[in-house]
């Protein structure tokens, strides 16, 4: 049962995604910066102090506190779930971001239609390293425009840039 749950439900499969027979290769694959789950978290500890209240209060009042443990927990779960499967990935190709628990939604931007990345790094970005890139493409409205809590991203901005220049789609400076 846990692995059927894995593979369906806690793994966005990036594989899948890939032109293989195009000789597409991931380049980084990126996952949230671990402070999205900062909410989750909070919930889980509110949960905590409602199974607390749980076991001290009175039988016949008994069952609000538990159901509002139960009722954090899972939304905690879901909260977690849901950033976890949000993964945005640089190819030889392209980049693309495929994201969902129970359906799945896939944006895709060919490395051509880059004109420029921003990388904007918030005051606690800067200190816990994280930024969100915003993307600007020949095409103004598209799925990836803006991707939020990236880990390291001067380095993924540089690993784009790379795969930018060795696509030969812009020049060296000589």
């Amino acid at each position: 049962m846990a692995g059927w749950f894995q593979r369906n439900f806690a793994d966005p499969n990036v594989a899948s995604h890939l032109l293989v027979d195009e000789g597409e290769i991931v380049i980084d694959e990126v996952r949230h910066h671990w402070i999205v789950y900062w909410r989750a978290a909070l919930e889980l500890v509110g949960a905590v102090l409602f199974f607390a209240l749980f076991v001290v209060s009175p039988v016949n009042v008994g069952w609000l506190p538990l159901l509002i443990f139960v009722g954090l927990c899972l939304h905690a779960f879901w909260l977690s779930l849901s950033e976890h499967m949000d993964r945005f990935v640089i190819t030889n190709m392209r980049v693309f971001r495929v994201r969902g628990v129970l359906a799945r939604r896939l944006a895709t931007m060919p490395i051509s239609r880059i004109l420029d990345i921003t990388v904007e790094k918030p005051l606690f970005g800067r200190i816990l390293d994280y930024g969100h890139f915003v993307f600007e493409s020949a095409a103004q409205e598209q799925g990836l425009r803006d991707i939020r809590y990236v880990g390291q991203p001067d380095q993924r901005d540089l690993t784009i840039q790379r795969v930018v220049q060795r696509s030969g789609l812009r020049r060296s400076a000589t």
